[in-house]
């Protein structure tokens, strides 16, 4: 079997154990042990991708296979990963290790819960694997599909109807996403060729102009409605509100990422020119998902909206850095998908943890949580640290990338729509430190709080395990940007050709 085929295989194998389990016991015991061997497969995968890059054996793709699937429309399972790819993988596999200890004590439904939570990280691993572009629609779709009843069942608040409204903007934005792609593949092929989803072969011939400007839109927002895209985002603050703790934990963590990495991959690779044609209309569209994000955050008092706006103000941020088109800039759009990743999986943990003792999320009904849990509380404002970009966390290192590769462009448009998007940090820094203030410091405004414990060993696995991947990237960042660097180069060629 090939190694990127056991990012599918496990969590499969995974499924099927938890299946014949009896109880919650038996079923999150196997959901740690499945998702604890992803993890270590995902560090494995990140320390042979650095060893081949430390002996310069390295090209585009590594571990590539293929096999035909059906041959009449030349549909392949076609797999490969580069840097950007690996730190994906890697992203998705240190959140939901993170996001079963968050669960350990679902009890209801259980082993059902379980088995769509892992059905739902499937999807995103054989997403970030897939270099066909018909597989990667599958594995998109089956990494969406399971957040319907993971809210639905699970979730709290008006789950039914938060759960439909996110089915039915990202069901539009697949409708769209399948026009556009259908559109690349049959502008695939060069002349007396055939037709092909392989990213790989549809590079190597530039679509005609007039199709890219056709199909670029559609594949763009079908994949930017996930990624929150202005003014598409509105399921997002609902999903994020009313998903259980570790649905909120990949959703924001690592599913608003898939649309990013498509917007990227397939979007603006595989369309260049009107890539560059149309990024201003998209750019003004980012532009205001971030400030427009960070100023929801500042009006909410529900811990969880207050996440929710921030997660369309980071990702907005992830977009528009990718709109700038230079080598700066999209480095740090991927290490801002990272980082965005582990610390809104932070903040979602810590808030169902949170929740979870004092039944609500409601910050003008806390006040000096920190004496009474002074690990959560801690491990909240390290989060809160990391979101407004603090030096010594990931947070800095992604959001000063962005901004010194935007600013890299000379002309009035850009340099504008840089400085307004800077300007977020500012707003930022108001509503987490306005959060801190208010539920964790000051007096104890009710004082059955007074008898909370804090956190349990499962808790801690959770939280300690995000807050060491922040740290580490904060602190030694340049291995990973310089993974990530290496990969754009052959890309960056292809779209500024």
């Amino acid at each position: 079997m090939d190694f990127l085929n056991l990012f599918v295989a496990v969590p499969v194998l995974t499924v099927i154990g938890i299946m014949f389990t009896k109880d919650l016991k038996g079923a999150r015991i196997v959901s740690a042990i499945g998702m604890g061997i992803q993890l270590i497969l995902s560090a494995y995968l990140v320390f042979y991708y650095l060893s081949l890059q430390g002996v310069g054996d390295l090209h585009n793709m590594i571990f590539y296979a293929d096999t035909v699937w059906y041959a009449p429309l030349n549909i392949h399972y076609t797999i490969g990963v580069d840097g950007i790819a690996v730190a994906m993988i890697a992203l998705t596999g240190i959140v939901v290790f993170a996001g079963i200890f968050a669960s350990w004590k679902m009890e209801y439904l259980p082993r059902e819960f379980f088995i769509s939570l892992i059905i739902l990280a499937t999807g995103v691993f054989g997403f970030f694997i897939s270099l066909d572009l018909f597989t990667m629609l599958m594995f998109y779709e089956l990494a969406v599909i399971p957040m319907y009843l993971l809210i639905g069942i699970w979730g709290t608040g008006p789950k039914e109807r938060s759960a439909m409204k996110l089915t039915l903007m990202l069901m539009a934005g697949s409708a769209l996403l399948v026009v556009g792609l259908l559109g690349i593949y049959f502008n695939s092929a060069a002349p007396g060729g055939t037709y092909t989803f392989n990213m790989v072969e549809i590079v190597k011939h530039q679509m005609p102009i007039a199709a890219q400007r056709f199909f670029f839109p559609l594949t763009f927002v079908g994949f930017g409605v996930l990624g929150a895209l202005f003014p598409l985002h509105t399921w997002s603050p609902d999903g994020h509100a009313s998903a259980p703790t570790a649905v909120s934990m990949l959703h924001a963590g690592v599913l608003m990422k898939l649309g990013a990495y498509g917007c990227f991959r397939v979007a603006m690779y595989l369309m260049p020119q009107a890539a560059h044609q149309l990024a201003w209309i998209f750019i003004i569209l980012t532009s205001i998902s971030v400030v427009y994000g960070a100023f929801g955050a500042i009006k909410q008092k529900d811990l969880k909206f207050i996440n929710a706006y921030s997660s369309v103000s980071h990702v907005g941020l992830i977009l528009f850095a990718l709109l700038m088109m230079n080598t700066t800039a999209i480095d740090g759009a991927i290490l801002q998908m990272i980082s965005h990743g582990l610390m809104t999986a932070l903040f979602f943990a810590l808030i169902g943890m949170i929740y979870g003792r004092t039944h609500t999320r409601d910050i003008d009904k806390m006040g000096g949580l920190l004496k009474i849990i002074p690990f959560l509380g801690v491990m909240y404002i390290i989060a809160g640290f990391a979101s407004l970009g603090l030096p010594g966390f990931s947070g800095f290192v992604a959001e000063m990338t962005i901004f010194v590769g935007a600013f890299q462009h000379a002309d009035m448009f850009h340099r504008v729509a840089t400085i307004v998007v800077v300007s977020s940090i500012v707003v930022t820094a108001v509503y987490i430190l306005r959060v801190v203030g208010i539920m964790l410091l000051g007096p104890l405004k009710n004082q059955e709080h007074a008898k909370l414990t804090d956190a349990t060993w499962f808790e801690r696995v959770s939280t300690i395990t995000l807050v060491i991947a922040i740290a580490g990237i904060g602190i030694v960042p340049l291995w990973l940007s310089d993974t990530i660097q290496r990969s754009l180069h052959p890309l960056l060629q292809m779209i500024l050709h």
